[in-house]
């Protein structure tokens, strides 16, 4: 096999990395550099991605991609995105988060003198929700909604917080999942049967070594922040949210408004079946039920029409805030991607893989590592998983294997990877509303997450 393109992908990766490390507009160098990579592979008369409708001049093609990936991300994942952007810039201004923290701190007050406890303990809470809410980006901003302004209240730092919030997303399992679903029908097995059977006794390992891995990180890397000049800052201003929280100054019934879209998409959910007639909730529509269940809410405070028709402009704003910064970041993040795959990115790793001439245990390992790198360099699980997944039954046909022995650790790894990564858009919306560099966040995640992969290589092949 040619492996041009693995290298000169390789070299863009390397200096992206190093632009981005620089502190560079990430938006301009990603976009950029897939325009580029794309570039390249039409001059290498390699296959570029498909478009849904060329423009018939390959020149104006290239920026077709990007009108594609906005169309794409906006009526998808964009759009989920800013809507919980917005309802959690309008819990905020009414008072909802403080009511929430204020309700919850009295039976956590046993976790003041704990609170890495506290947020080791978000990670098994927030699986379970990952079953029912299969989004990263989705359910990590709906938990910065509700748990993060706990946590922080707790005594836990933003990046602390933001970190475990984050490691809930690490593992995707469940028939709501499309990678599961997609490894089920790989694997020929039912949805259910490759949750109970295999992906859950994996994953509760897994979770608990997560739980203990990031107790010790976080507190290592909050404790080492302390000696910077601005750890003072950080804990002045921790105290002053405090002391903000305790002046609540609304009904305490409003502590419910956070957490009503995580209940209505549990209660909706396609994993129960509660009603006569199934109905099923996607989470930018719960997000605009809930939105006006707030304003309902607003309305009998109040009882003034013009002033709550004015609140509302602070869920457009907050919309606006996080398209121009985390949606538009989302989608030079898959041009990026389109540049990787364009040039035989994925490719040129799994020819490495087949060529090595190892037995079961050294592809097996060898592919989950490499499906766990692809998926921290393009931000996303699914793009490296869909692409390696389809080839696994040929491979292990040929190494007379079960096809499960290497899809499901391949398949975790694959949003293990993403939850490192600093293009992925879960990383990219915590770290905007937390106001904390994506950067951070990965390094805090790094150290838990590959313990948590030589685990499951261990656990799984040996």
């Amino acid at each position: 096999m040619d492996y041009t393109g693995l290298i000169i992908s390789l070299i863009f990766i390397v200096v992206v990395a190093r632009l981005l490390l620089k502190k560079h507009n990430p938006h301009a160098i990603l976009l950029v550099s897939g325009l580029l990579m794309l570039l390249v592979s039409f001059l290498l008369n390699y296959g570029l991605p498909k478009l849904k409708d060329e423009t018939g001049f390959i020149g104006f093609d290239f920026f077709r991609y990007i009108k594609e990936s906005f169309s794409k991300t906006n009526a998808g994942v964009g759009l989920m995105i800013m809507a919980i952007g917005g309802f959690v810039a309008y819990i905020d201004k009414i008072g909802a988060s403080k009511a929430l923290v204020h309700v919850a701190m009295k039976p956590l007050q046993l976790f003041k003198k704990k609170p890495y406890i506290a947020a080791s303990m978000v990670i098994p809470i927030g699986q379970v929700l990952f079953v029912s809410i299969p989004s990263a980006a989705g359910l990590g901003l709906l938990l910065m909604a509700s748990l993060f302004p706990i946590l922080v209240n707790l005594g836990v730092s933003r990046l602390s917080a933001v970190s475990v919030i984050t490691a809930a997303t690490a593992f995707g399992m469940g028939p709501a999942s499309a990678m599961s679903v997609s490894a089920a029908s790989i694997a020929k097995l039912p949805a259910i049967a490759y949750l109970v059977d295999f992906q859950i006794p994996l994953v509760w390992p897994l979770s608990i070594s997560m739980m203990i891995t990031y107790y010790f990180v976080n507190k290592y890397f909050d404790k080492k922040r302390n000696e910077d000049p601005e750890a003072s800052k950080n804990a002045e201003k921790l105290k002053k949210d405090k002391q903000n929280s305790e002046k609540l100054g609304v009904p305490l019934i409003y502590a419910v408004i956070p957490v009503l879209p995580i209940v209505l998409l549990i209660v909706f959910s396609k994993l129960f079946s509660l009603f006569p007639s199934p109905i099923t909730l996607d989470t930018t529509t719960a997000m605009f039920i809930s939105l006006f269940i707030a304003l309902i809410f607003e309305g009998i405070r109040k009882r003034n029409l013009k002033e709550l028709f004015d609140s509302l402009k602070i869920f457009w704003n907050g919309m606006g805030n996080i398209f121009k910064t985390v949606v538009t970041l989302i989608i030079t993040a898959d041009i990026f991607a389109k540049g990787l795959i364009s040039l035989g990115f994925i490719e040129g790793l799994l020819a490495i893989a087949e060529n090595a001439g190892f037995g079961l245990i050294g592809i097996g390992i060898v592919m989950t590592v490499m499906i766990f790198l692809a998926s921290m360099l393009m931000g996303s699980g699914n793009a490296s998983f869909f692409a390696f997944g389809p080839l696994i039954p040929k491979i292990s046909k040929g190494l007379s294997a079960e096809t499960t022995s290497i899809l499901l650790p391949m398949q975790f790894s694959a949003s293990m990877g993403r939850t490192v990564s600093p293009v992925a858009g879960v990383i990219i919306a915590t770290a905007e509303i937390a106001k904390v560099s994506t950067i951070d966040i990965v390094k805090r995640n790094l150290i838990p997450l590959g313990v948590a992969l030589i685990i499951m290589l261990t656990y799984h092949f040996i």
